[in-house]
């Protein structure tokens, strides 16, 4: 059976949309209102060593910055506390570095997709083949649900797993492991951790239910 180019593009548009709303999740988490949200939450465990949700507010910032600017290390690694001691030891300076790598790495290939669904757009609706190009879209929603649901399923069953997993993919042996007094570990608990995936699967579930439940591609084309 002889498969159109129209069909191909199609599936290729099916396997983008969750590149396309991991990215809209990274983004909008990266955001700086995020961190006075999950700071503020009730249950968001006060810092042992120290630090106030006003200290953290100060600091962490920086480090979302850093993740998404042009800067060197030095952004973080020229922070010190009142007394001159540096805010980041070296192992948690070596791990940031690794952190931007990934983190900008992601962000390019977001923005390559993303222009490859607009430049694919385009095409459909100038060759009419507009709904086989809906078509993906729905089904692009669909397989960000299910793949919500999957990994879902794991981070429920065992998070520490989940996320030992998740680093594993980008970090190579326990390079993303730190004390409970370091302060990376003092910003970002492991509850922090938690919700933002917990923001981010709900945000993906809620742009793949769009998707796939609001898109109604009219069966009048190959798919």
């Amino acid at each position: 059976m002889k498969i159109s180019v129209q069909t191909i593009s199609s599936w290729l548009v099916t396997l983008l949309i969750p590149l396309a709303l991991l990215g809209f999740a990274v983004r909008i988490l990266l955001a700086p209102w995020f961190l006075q949200v999950e700071y503020h939450m009730p249950y968001f465990p006060p810092d042992e060593y120290g630090f106030t949700t006003q200290d953290r507010l100060h600091w962490a910032p920086y480090a979302l910055d850093y993740l998404v600017n042009d800067a060197n290390i030095s952004y973080l690694g020229d922070l010190k506390f009142a007394d001159g001691t540096p805010l980041y030891g070296e192992r948690e300076l070596s791990h940031m570095h690794d952190v931007k790598g990934v983190v900008q790495g992601f962000l390019r290939t977001w923005y390559v997709g993303l222009a490859a669904l607009i430049l694919l757009g385009a095409w459909a609706w100038r060759g009419d083949w507009k709904q086989t190009y809906l078509l993906g879209l729905k089904r692009g929603g669909w397989l960000m649900v299910g793949l919500v649901v999957a990994f879902g399923l794991f981070a429920a069953t065992s998070f520490w797993d989940f996320f030992s997993w998740f680093h594993s993919l980008f970090f190579s042996g326990n390079s993303w492991l730190f004390l409970y007094s370091d302060t990376l570990i003092r910003l970002f608990p492991l509850q922090f951790w938690q919700d933002v995936f917990t923001w981010a699967g709900a945000i993906v579930t809620i742009g793949g239910l769009a998707l796939a439940l609001g898109l109604k591609p009219k069966p009048n084309e190959g798919s």
